[in-house]
This record gives structure tokens, C-alpha cells and sequence, in this order.
């Protein structure tokens, strides 16, 4: 049994930084694919950013230059360090696993910027 733990949302002003951690716990083995998805009020879950255990990683247009994933494969935890925080990256992020052919969620943690 594979659970996703996440932590770190919050509220913030526009221009702050947050960082999104999600542990993995149980049987994880393997190349796997660790993502963040996010979905924001009356819209559809949309892929932020997904990382591969080697460290890959790409990123949604919307991001790239501001947010960061990064992993520690020993911890089987990833990381978003989110800056320059907009008011459209309000929404509910959910932690993604992808392992030999099975897909995980975290049970979403919750980002407010406020403008």
C-alpha cells in the first residue's frame, strides 16, 4: 500500500514563496515518476511540474522559471519550491506518483496568494 503525505501550503501575499513537500511511504521500487498537479476552482486538474528518479524534470508553461521540483530518492519525497507566487497559482496541489504502472495522490494541500 503506496500513501502520499503532503505539506506546506498556505497563504500568501503575491510575490512570496512557498515549498510543497510530499512523502511516499510503502512498497516503492524502481524508475518512478514523482508530479505536482494543481486544480483551481472550476477548472480542470492540470500537471504543474514531474520529476523522474534519475532528476529530470519539465515543468507546465505557466511555472517555468518560478516554480522548482526537486526529489530525494533515498526519503522517496518530493519537493516545489514555489516564488514569485501569483494570484492564479491559487489552487489545491496534489502530489502525484506513477510506479510500476500504478498512479497515487496525496490528498491535496491547499495555496492562497492573495493580490
Amino acid at each position: 500500500q503506496v500513501q502520499l503525505v503532503e505539506s506546506g501550503g498556505g497563504l500568501v501575499q503575491a510575490g512570496g514563496s512557498l515549498r510543497l513537500s510530499c512523502a511516499a511511504s510503502g512498497s516503492i521500487f524502481g524508475i518512478n515518476l514523482m508530479a505536482w498537479y494543481r486544480q483551481a476552482p472550476g477548472k480542470q486538474r492540470e500537471l504543474v511540474a514531474v520529476i523522474i528518479t534519475g532528476g529530470n524534470a519539465n515543468y507546465a508553461d505557466a511555472v517555468k522559471g518560478r516554480f522548482t521540483i526537486s526529489r530525494e530518492n533515498a526519503k522517496n519525497t518530493v519537493y516545489l519550491q514555489m516564488n514569485s507566487l501569483k494570484p492564479e497559482d491559487t489552487a489545491v496541489y496534489y502530489c502525484n506518483l506513477k510506479v510500476l504502472g500504478r498512479t497515487y495522490w496525496g490528498q491535496g494541500t491547499q495555496v492562497t496568494v492573495s493580490s
